[in-house]
């Protein structure tokens, strides 16, 4: 029996993999607030559809800096695919570039930048960065991603130190020891393992908004802000000369009790005001919901969880599987709803809930 819905995915996930890889993937902070509320506060959101618009022809194509895409999803950075799928990142970049969607490849990737950009030559692909505490390590990330091909740079901003996750603390979780490829070999004249440098306090608790001048003197690539979440640090982003921000609570696994991703968007949007191109990850499990996002404002959507939960079903061809529903949700939720192309979704088409 084929499985229909994003959620029917999460069941065969659920079921298939090893209990601790499961709850890590799953885990909220704290008491998961935030990230529960990221899917109820979609259904929050009501839809106000336009009817007799002639539907005969319908575009769901748009563009993200510049590139054209096949509809406005993507896939966010999550680290350790091999966790859901033994081929790993390989598989998520020939499901990305199959389906002719934005994958942001993340630091902690199972397999390497160079294997990812091998798998799918022909894939837009993004990558995206947490600045080690080595800087040179950075350094160096930065500059490879370049020289392979990959057309942006997304700095995660929302992770001076890890959330609590109780899941992972009571299954003791340790990490695999592959999950360190993109730093093969880098702490071998000192005495640790590259997991250990890597995943016991490896980001750069300093970081603050005068490295994004360095961050910029190190490429010429386009720099996204992943994890704004308020209208105050969408103007500085702007003032600092990024591209584009990702409105992002990190999956409701950083800080709990912020906002719904959803919810914190119109907020962004009405800031920015078309200056910078807004994106948004958190929740999306629907056609419906990409629609959602779209009249409020953001200009593409990243799935994160969804997409591991197709790898763990049939690796490339189930994340193929989960990009090809929400498609196809989000192209029958814009005819019904009266749009026949991308720039027909407004804020019009939504009202929230008095409830």
């Amino acid at each position: 029996m084929p499985l229909v819905c994003l959620s029917e995915f999460e069941a065969y996930a659920k079921k298939h993999l090893p209990k601790a890889s499961w709850d890590f993937i799953a885990a909220g902070a704290d008491e998961c607030c935030t990230r529960d509320d990221n899917l109820m506060a979609y259904k929050r959101i009501h839809l106000r559809p336009r009817v007799l618009r002639d539907m005969s022809v319908m575009d769901t194509k748009t563009t993200v800096l510049g590139t054209e895409i096949s509809f406005p999803v993507g896939i966010a950075p999550s680290g350790f695919h091999k966790l859901a799928w033994p081929d790993g990142e390989r598989s998520t970049a020939r499901a990305a570039e199959a389906m002719n969607v934005c994958y942001i490849a993340s630091t902690y990737s199972s397999c390497s930048v160079e294997e990812i950009a091998a798998a799918a030559p022909a894939g837009l692909r993004w990558f995206q960065l947490y600045i080690h505490r080595k800087r040179t390590l950075s350094e160096q990330l930065v500059r490879r991603v370049e020289a392979l091909g990959f057309q942006a740079l997304v700095l995660t901003v929302d992770v001076p130190y890890t959330g609590k996750r109780r899941d992972d603390l009571r299954n003791n979780f340790q990490l695999p020891t592959y999950t360190s490829k993109n730093f093969e070999g880098a702490f071998e004249d000192e005495d640790h393992t590259n997991d250990e440098r890597l995943h016991a306090g490896s980001v750069d608790y300093s970081v603050s908004w005068k490295d994004i001048g360095w961050l910029r003197s190190l490429t010429r690539l386009p720099l996204i802000l992943k994890g704004i979440l308020t209208k105050e640090d969408a103007e500085l982003a702007m003032k600092h000369g990024v591209q584009g921000i990702v409105v992002s609570n990190h999956g409701g696994r950083q800080l709990d009790s912020v906002p719904a991703s959803i919810d914190a968007l119109p907020e962004i949007t009405a800031t920015v005001q078309d200056k910078v191109e807004v994106y948004l990850d958190g929740g999306i499990r629907t056609g419906n919901d990409v629609l959602k996002a779209l009249a409020l404002g953001a200009k593409c959507v990243f799935i994160g969880r969804p997409a591991l939960w197709g790898l763990a079903y049939k690796g490339e061809e189930g994340l193929q599987e989960v990009l090809k529903i929400l498609k196809d949700e989000f192209c029958l939720s814009m005819a019904l709803a009266g749009c026949r192309n991308v720039s027909e979704i407004g804020r019009h088409l939504v009202q929230y809930s008095k409830l």
